[in-house]
């Protein structure tokens, strides 16, 4: 298993701040995913620089400068986006990425903690916190959202599919094997000539290329089977070597692995010629699992199929499904049914 080193050069506060750089380091020896360890140096180093505009100190830092950088994050503008305004943080960042820039200033805190160099957490545990009571115990200094995944509209799915007909072969194999396999973006590039299994249809996802470590083996369907088959031949047209299954076409790139933000510009184009904003390179995940879950697989299914290591998670396509409410729905409108029509029975008599 790949260790991925923090990228240094794009979180120069971190790189510059020896305990951060130590806690980080130490997050890429635990043989975190490339994504986890980004995610985490970024959003060090926004903390950093914070603290670095107040003129305090990380290991000085008290809950009220904390407390101010939560009031930034829920007031600032999103980078990407910044007149759209998100309704559960009222400012262009959203409730998960507020969420995950407290989380990893909490565990650096609690490095600091294992380390003797502060007696406290200004962060805070919250309520569920699996730690014992005492001084570093604090309250949650904000309330996480558990949102349900978003899938399109029956409508909107057809005007996707219909920009997605025209797009290059190789792109609408990767739109197929994302929804029949529900793959992670991460999982998708990720995929290797040796890892498909043609005869039997079956992909194998390395558990390195995972978000939890949890290796697995999943089957596509016939369509994408004839789609992968057409593929092959193209790709053996200007590539014969075995390695990544999805190389980049272009002049500048040609035969390299397609990269994260390649595949992620496909998808936003075809989301905005689309006119569905939403549409990302987790919709078909998130659409394929909630399907399941309309089919009637059991939960335990599910989680197998997605490669979740909580049934919390599987649990939110069992709400987006509706499935057991309408299912609940059906067993009381017939006793409701039968009760009426045997009171009326008696009245007609």
């Amino acid at each position: 298993m790949p260790c991925f080193e923090p990228r240094w050069d794009r979180c120069p506060a971190a790189a510059g701040y020896e305990l951060a750089r130590r806690w980080l380091t130490m997050q890429a020896n635990r043989m975190l995913a490339r994504n986890t360890i980004d995610s985490y140096s970024r959003s060090m180093e926004d903390f950093l620089r914070f603290v670095g505009r107040l003129g305090v100190s990380p290991e000085s830092a008290t809950r009220e400068h904390v407390a101010e950088y939560l009031r930034d994050l829920l007031t600032r503008e999103n980078p990407a986006q910044p007149k759209t305004f998100y309704i559960e943080s009222g400012a262009g960042l959203s409730n998960a990425t507020v969420q995950l820039r407290l989380t990893v200033v909490r565990l650096f805190y609690d490095f600091m903690l294992e380390e003797g160099i502060r007696r406290t957490n200004p962060v805070g545990h919250g309520n569920s916190s699996k730690h014992t009571a005492g001084p570093t115990r604090a309250g949650t200094l904000f309330r996480r959202h558990r949102k349900l995944p978003w899938i399109p509209s029956e409508e909107q799915w057809q005007a996707i599919l219909s920009v997605a007909r025209r797009e290059p072969l190789r792109n609408r194999l990767m739109l197929a094997l994302s929804y029949d396999a529900a793959l992670r973006r991460q999982e998708l590039l990720g995929l290797e000539t040796v890892d498909i299994d043609p005869a039997h249809r079956l992909l194998r996802i390395r558990a390195e290329r995972t978000k939890n470590c949890l290796e697995r083996v999943v089957p596509y369907s016939e369509a994408t089977s004839r789609l992968y088959g057409l593929y092959l031949s193209h790709r053996r047209e200007f590539s014969r070597e075995r390695g990544n299954l999805f190389l980049s076409e272009s002049n500048r790139n040609s035969r390299r692995p397609l990269t994260i933000w390649t595949w992620s510009k496909v998808v936003r184009e075809i989301s905005k010629t689309a006119e569905v904003p939403r549409f990302s390179t987790h919709t078909l995940r998130h659409l394929c699992l909630t399907d399941l879950a309309r089919a009637g697989w059991d939960i335990h299914e599910i989680a197998a199929f997605a490669g979740h290591r909580s049934l919390a998670s599987t649990l939110l396509y069992i709400h987006l499904s509706g499935r057991d409410l309408a299912k609940k729905l059906s067993e009381g409108m017939t006793q409701i049914h039968a009760w009426r029509s045997q009171q009326l029975s008696e009245v007609l008599r």
